[in-house]
């Protein structure tokens, strides 16, 4: 029976190959001949469930899709639909909610893990600059897709966001009322923001997925020591402190991927609106345009450029300093002057300077969901100084800092 499966698997192969010759060169390239270093810990889980992610939004999307309305009169209704009446339409609407925050932890935690260990540095800077599109591309998909279920948070949410744009000198008013299709967040609104949602936002993440992984094969992975694997070969031209990806860490990235699940499945069953943080409240309640809510925000992984644009009192400051907080990120290769790539051979001043990054940029989350008092605002603008004061002189301390020496290889305690 053995030889008989052994004997079709291969008869399946050949005449693959003989029709796609392409294929099997594709699979030993990025997989099977492809050399990841032998030193992947945890931090390198969050690359493969971003994409585990992204599959799971795009499969529940589309069934999503099948009972959805996307019409100011009909959508909130259809959503209620889904929850009460489709079945399990309950679980595939939060499996798709709480998947939009899933996608933002692990890609705040890939972009930590790069941020920790260097992978911006030469020669992935093209790797870096990818991924910060594939991060911008993300934050539309998910506004647009918080505003579909057309609740309260929704409408308003939209409604925030968009009058932003009327800060632009000029333009800024006929760029609002393109945006929104009409005069107001009305039906129009809706529509192209479906649009842009399932079929357009989707078709460019994929696009560059694809070429962020094609990138990062060309270069190799980078990994926690910072130490290039290809400059020690062995004869055959295999990296001495590299293994196939396939099937080491395909094996590994599934032991990730179970532990994933359970805690998505423990929060699905559970604890599907993450107190008030993956679904608020006030989004179960219709839009209405004449009751704005008490406090408006948005989902939580905006929050902390939301609390910059708030801790700037002139309207187009502070849409400036919001979005340069995300486009600062896109000079990270650029600024970094520090000689080694990982934070394990750095010294104390990186060490610091990150840890007060990492608390200011929570905090500043945290901050966007309150209320914004005299004191909240005043941290708030203590902790934007701070954020873009570690990137503008980040040229400066990451010189200044001491380094320990870089081994050629991989240390086998890793």
């Amino acid at each position: 029976m053995s030889n008989l499966i052994t004997r079709t698997i291969d008869g399946v192969t050949d005449w693959v190959n003989a029709r796609a010759p392409g294929l099997a060169p594709a699979y030993r390239k990025h997989m099977s001949e492809y050399y990841a270093p032998k030193n992947f810990n945890i931090w390198y889980y969050f690359g493969s469930l971003a994409l585990l992610v992204l599959v799971n939004q795009i499969v529940t999307g589309i069934w999503l899709t099948m009972n959805y309305k996307p019409s100011a009169a009909e959508a909130f209704a259809s959503v209620e639909y889904i929850m009460r009446d489709v079945e399990w339409g309950w679980l595939i609407r939060y499996m798709h909610s709480t998947g939009a925050s899933a996608f933002f932890i692990v890609v705040y935690l890939h972009m930590f893990r790069g941020l920790i260990y260097g992978s911006y540095q030469k020669p992935r800077e093209l790797v870096w600059i990818i991924g910060m599109l594939i991060f911008l591309t993300l934050m539309a998909e998910a506004f647009m897709g918080y505003v579909l279920p057309w609740g309260q948070m929704s409408y308003w949410g939209a409604q925030v966001i968009i009058n932003l744009f009327g800060a632009v000198p000029y333009i800024g008013d006929g760029l609002t009322e393109f945006i929104r299709g009409d005069y107001l967040v009305s039906d129009a609104t809706l529509n192209r923001f479906f649009a842009l949602h399932v079929i357009a936002l989707p078709l460019v993440i994929l696009l560059l997925v694809v070429l962020h992984l094609g990138a990062l094969h060309e270069v190799g992975s980078n990994n926690p020591e910072g130490v290039d694997i290809k400059k020690k070969k062995d004869e055959k031209g295999v990296p001495l402190d590299g293994i196939p990806f396939h099937p080491y860490y395909t094996v590994k990235d599934l032991f990730g991927v179970g532990f994933f699940l359970t805690i998505m499945a423990f929060i699905l069953f559970f604890a599907p609106t993450f107190g008030d943080l993956f679904l608020e409240y006030d989004n179960f309640i219709p839009a209405d345009p004449l009751v704005t809510p008490e406090h408006i925000k948005p989902v939580w992984y905006f929050t902390p450029y939301y609390a910059m644009l708030r801790a700037v009192p002139d309207k187009l400051f502070g849409v400036i300093v919001m979005g340069g907080a995300v486009l600062i990120l896109f000079l990270l290769p650029w600024l970094d002057k520090s000689p080694v790539r990982s934070i394990r051979y750095r010294g104390p001043i990186t060490k610091t300077l990150l840890t007060i990054f990492v608390i200011a940029f929570v905090t500043l989350g945290w901050l966007g969901m309150q209320s914004g008092s005299a004191t909240q605002t005043l941290m708030a603008r203590l902790f934007t100084v701070y954020y873009f004061a570690f990137f503008i002189f980040m040229p400066f301390w990451t010189k200044l800092d001491s380094v320990k020496a870089v081994p050629e290889r991989v240390p086998e305690h890793d």
